[in-house]
């Protein structure tokens, strides 16, 4: 599933109702790269940075390398590694540009980006964990959820063919209030669902040299493929 996105520009944060402050991040992120993920906090909306991926490396036994980037959302009840959050009610939206996935339509790998129609930046549905450092101080990390896509008109064409398709969950503006405060596990549930194909959009992007701290600049977009134009 994905393992890289986009991150969104410090001055796209207002849609999701946060501001960027002094936080820093990447242009696109990886696993274990500090990105920027939203909760519900006590006064209101809270952009935090934290470790993409649950299980930040650090944390992990030696010898172990855990992909926690994405949780699936049929197993995150009962999964160690994402029970705790997901029962706690720990959920976070994770805003983004764009995410890349492989499609093996001609036969071998070719990276897409793929995001919303209009190119309008958007979040998905995430859990986030806290850390205690050696140093004493809190870190965060968190999560993707993920839904199954063999129905999807876009997402069932990525990944190998003998793959599950899956698809990170694209959470509606008016839906982000019911995410980040549904305490009761099956409410959450009820959002964790596929994005119309229709309201996507896929676009040929291979894979470019990666970049220094993320600038507030547009970018010009690869190639369309025109799925769904």
């Amino acid at each position: 599933m994905c393992v890289n996105y986009l991150c969104p520009h410090p001055d796209q944060l207002p849609l999701f109702g946060v501001e960027a402050g002094e936080l820093v991040w990447q242009e696109e992120a990886w696993q274990d790269y500090a990105a920027p993920f939203v909760v519900a906090g006590r006064q209101g909306l809270e952009l935090r940075l934290g470790n993409y991926g649950l299980v930040p490396k650090r944390h992990q036994p030696d010898g172990m390398r855990l992909s926690t980037t994405n949780a699936r959302s049929e197993t995150v009840a009962e999964l160690k590694n994402f029970r705790y959050p997901w029962r706690a009610g720990q959920r976070c939206l994770v805003p983004m540009r764009a995410f890349f996935e492989p499609s093996y339509e001609t036969g071998r790998a070719v990276r897409w980006r793929i995001g919303l129609a209009d190119d309008a930046p958007f979040a998905v549905a995430g859990l986030w964990r806290a850390w205690s450092e050696p140093d004493g101080s809190i870190s965060h990390a968190f999560t993707q959820l993920t839904v199954n896509a063999e129905a999807h008109a876009l997402m069932c064409r990525t990944h190998k063919p003998e793959d599950e398709k899956r698809s990170l969950v694209i959470v509606r503006p008016e839906d982000y209030q019911a995410w980040l405060t549904a305490r009761r596990p099956d409410d959450a549930h009820r959002l964790l669902r596929l994005f119309p194909a229709e309201e996507m959009r896929a676009e040929d992007a291979p894979l470019a040299p990666r970049e220094g701290a993320i600038k507030p600049t547009p970018q010009l977009l690869p190639r369309t493929l025109g799925l769904f134009d």
